[in-house]
C-alpha cells in the first residue's frame, strides 16, 4: 500500500515505522504537519491508501480524515484520551500501560480502535519509555492495524473495545501537577517527577533564584544531609540538590530567560553560581556517572551513557582516557556499549552553540571524536565490538563502525548521515571505514542518503556485522555470551594477527592520517567557510525552530523525480 506518515516531527517512533513499513513492501512518504493547507496538499499529491499519524500535536483536517482512513497512534491504553497520557501514567504509578491505534474523527482520541498493545511500566524517564516500550508496542499495533486494513478488515468490534476499555479523559498536564516540593518530597518522588517530564518539557523549578527546567536526574547517595532544596555539590555536568531524605544529581537544565535558553549541563548553565561548590569526582561512587567500565573474564565492557547521546569535546577526551585504560587490561575483547538510550549521536550541538566561538568548538569537538575513532581503529591488542542496544546518529554511527565488528539489536534505528545538518561533511574516518566494510558502491549510497536505516539494512550494507533479536535485556545477555565465546576461541590469536596484518596493509596503502586530514579539510570549510549552512542548521536544531516545509528527502510526494516517473504520473498529479 501507499502510506503517508503525518507527523509534527520525524521522531524516533516515526522513523522506526518508516523502516518497518518499508521492509514489508509498503511505499512510505512523510509529511511534516505545518498547517492544514500543506497537509491537504500532501494528501492530494500522494493519494495515499492510508494515513498514519505516529506523532502529531494537531488535529488532522476534516477534509483529510473524512476522505480516507487516518490512524492515530496514541500512547495510552484503550479508552485513554488526552495529550499527556504517558506522563499521567508515570505520575499516577501505573504498572501497565499501552498504545492504541484509533481512527481519526472530529472528536480527539474518540474514534474506532484498530489495534492496541500493552507493556509493563519500567522505572525510567518518559523519553526512555517512549523510545523503547512505547515504540515497540506502537510498531506491533500499527503493523496489526495495517494488515487488517490491507486485508479489507474493519476496526475492532465495539463490544471488544468496551471489555478492554479502562482509560479516561485526562487534561493536558500542567507545571503545577509535577512541581517539586523540596521541603516535603522524597528522593523517589523528585526522581519520578523529573523522569515524567524528561525530554520535553522538563520540570519547571528554581535554581540559584532563577527559573530553570530540570532534566537528567539520578540518585546522589552518600552526600551530607543539609537544608532541603539546597544545592550542595557539583560533579562534572551535574549539581546535587538536597531532598527530604537524601539528594539528587541534576545533570542538565534549561534557563528560558537566559542568553542560552536551551538544554545545557547544569554546571555550564550556572557556571558562576556553582564555582564555589564542593566538587565530587566525576564517575566516583558518590558522583555523577557517565562512563563505566566493567569486566567479565576476558571481556571488558565500556559504557558511556552521555545524555541524549551527545559527545562534547570533554566527554570524548574522557572516554578516550577510559578506552586507553581498558586496552591496558589483561582482556582479549572490548565491547563498546554506549548508553541504554543512545549509543552515540556524535557532536554535542548544544555545547557548540553555547561556546564563545561555535566554529572553534566544532573543530575541537570533531577532533576529539576523531582521536577516539583513530584509537579504536589502531587497537592491536584487543578485538573490539560496538554493541548497539539503542539508536545512533551522524558521527555516532561511524564511530561505532571504527570497531572490528558492529552488533545491533533488531529494533535499532541508525541515521548515518550529516547532510541535514547544513551539508556537514563528517569525519570519524568514515572515508576509510565505509569502503573498508561496506564497499565503494554502498559507501556512495550511504553518503548520499538522508533516510533512517533499520538493523537489517545496516547489516545488508555492511554498516553492521550482526543483528541480534530480542529485548534490550536479551540483547545484552546475548552480547555478553557471544563476546565471551569469541574471547575464548582457540583461534583467537590467529584472528588478532590477521586483523593486525590487514591494518598494516591498509596503512601502507594510505595512512589513517591522510584520511583524517582530507575529512578535516572539508570540515574546516563547514565550520569556517563562506557557506553558513551548518551554523544555521545547528542554530535551528538547538533552538527547536519548527520546520516550515518537509524535506523532499523524506517527502517523496514532493520529489519532482518521483512524480515524473511514468507509472506514477496518473495518480500523483
Amino acid at each position: 500500500m501507499r502510506v503517508l506518515l503525518l507527523v509534527t516531527s520525524f521522531n524516533a517512533l516515526s522513523q522506526r515505522l518508516h523502516v518497518e513499513l518499508g521492509e514489508r513492501g509498503h511505499e512510505v512518504s512523510v509529511e511534516i504537519d505545518v498547517n492544514d493547507a500543506r497537509t491537504i496538499e500532501a494528501v492530494g499529491l500522494y493519494e495515499p491508501d492510508l494515513v498514519i499519524a505516529p506523532f502529531l500535536k494537531r488535529a488532522i483536517p476534516a477534509a483529510v480524515h473524512e476522505s480516507r482512513v487516518c490512524m492515530i497512534v496514541h500512547p495510552g491504553i484503550v479508552g485513554d484520551r488526552g495529550p499527556s497520557a504517558l506522563e499521567w501514567a508515570m505520575l499516577e504509578g501505573e504498572t501497565e500501560w499501552g498504545v492504541t491505534v484509533l481512527e481519526a474523527t472530529s472528536e480527539m482520541d474518540a474514534g474506532p480502535v484498530w489495534a492496541s498493545a500493552a507493556f509493563p511500566m519500567r522505572r525510567a524517564t518518559k523519553s526512555s519509555l517512549y523510545r523503547n516500550e512505547v515504540t515497540a508496542a506502537a510498531v506491533a499495533a500499527v503493523l496489526d492495524a495495517v494488515e487488517r486494513f490491507g486485508a479489507g478488515g474493519r476496526s475492532v468490534a465495539a463490544e471488544q473495545v468496551a471489555v478492554e476499555r479502562r482509560g479516561r479523559w485526562r487534561d493536558v498536564i500542567r507545571p503545577a501537577d509535577r512541581a517539586i516540593d523540596w521541603q516535603a518530597d522524597t528522593t523517589e518522588t523528585v526522581l519520578r517527577k523529573i523522569a515524567a517530564a524528561d525530554g520535553v518539557p522538563g520540570v519547571r523549578d528554581e535554581l540559584f533564584g532563577d527559573t530553570a527546567f530540570l532534566f537528567d536526574a539520578c540518585d546522589a547517595p552518600g552526600l551530607p544531609r543539609v537544608d532541603q532544596g539546597a544545592v550542595i555539590a557539583k560533579s562534572g555536568p551535574a549539581v546535587a540538590r538536597s531532598t527530604k531524605d537524601g539528594a539528587v544529581w541534576i545533570g542538565h537544565v534549561r534557563r528560558p530567560g537566559s542568553r542560552q535558553p536551551y538544554k545545557l549541563p547544569a554546571t555550564l548553565a550556572f557556571a558562576d553560581e556553582v564555582s564555589g561548590l564542593p566538587e565530587i569526582p566525576l564517575n566516583s561512587d558518590a558522583g555523577y556517572r557517565d562512563i563505566l567500565y566493567e569486566e567479565d573474564g576476558l571481556v571488558g565492557f565500556l559504557h558511556f551513557p552521555f545524555y541524549n547521546g551527545a559527545m562534547g569535546t570533554d566527554a570524548c577526551r574522557r572516554l578516550l582516557r577510559a578506552y586507553r585504560d581498558a586496552v591496558q587490561r589483561q582482556t582479549r575483547v572490548i565491547v563498546l556499549c554506549g548508553g541504554p538510550e543512545f549509543w552515540s549521536n556524535g557532536l554535542d550541538l548544544n555545547r557548540i552553540e553555547a561556546a564563545a566561538s561555535a566554529a572553534d568548538e566544532s573543530y575541537a569537538n570533531i577532533s576529539a571524536i576523531d582521536d577516539l575513532s583513530e584509537a579504536i581503529v589502531r587497537t592491536s591488542s584487543h578485538f573490539t565490538i560496538s554493541a548497539l542496544c539503542s539508536n545512533a546518529g551522524a558521527g555516532g554511527v561511524f564511530l561505532a563502525r571504527a570497531a572490528d565488528q558492529v552488533w545491533l539489536r533488531s529494533g535499532v534505528i541508525l541515521n548515518p548521515h550529516y547532510k541535514d545538518m547544513g551539508n556537514l561533511y563528517g569525519s570519524e574516518l568514515w572515508t576509510y571505514l565505509l569502503p573498508r566494510h561496506c564497499g565503494v558502491e554502498n559507501t556512495r549510497r550511504i553518503a548520499a542518503a538522508r533516510l533512517p536505516m533499520g538493523a537489517r539494512e545496516a547489516v545488508r550494507w555492511g554498516l553492521a556485522d550482526r543483528m541480534i533479536c530480542g529485548s534490550r535485556d536479551s540483547f545484552m545477555e546475548q552480547t555478553r555470551a557471544q563476546a565471551a565465546s569469541l574471547a575464548n576461541e582457540l583461534g583467537f590469536p590467529r584472528m588478532l594477527a590477521d586483523k593486525d596484518a590487514r591494518r598494516a596493509a591498509d596503512e601502507a596503502q594510505k595512512p589513517l592520517s591522510a584520511y583524517r586530514e582530507e575529512e578535516l579539510v572539508r570540515m574546516r570549510c563547514n565550520f569556517y567557510g563562506f557557506d553558513p549552512s551548518y551554523h544555521i542548521a545547528r542554530h535551528n536544531f538547538v533552538h527547536k525552530v519548527p520546520k516550515s516545509r518537509t524535506p523532499v528527502t523524506i517527502a517523496r510526494h514532493r520529489d519532482l523525480a518521483w512524480k515524473a516517473e511514468p507509472a506514477r504520473r496518473g495518480r500523483a498529479l
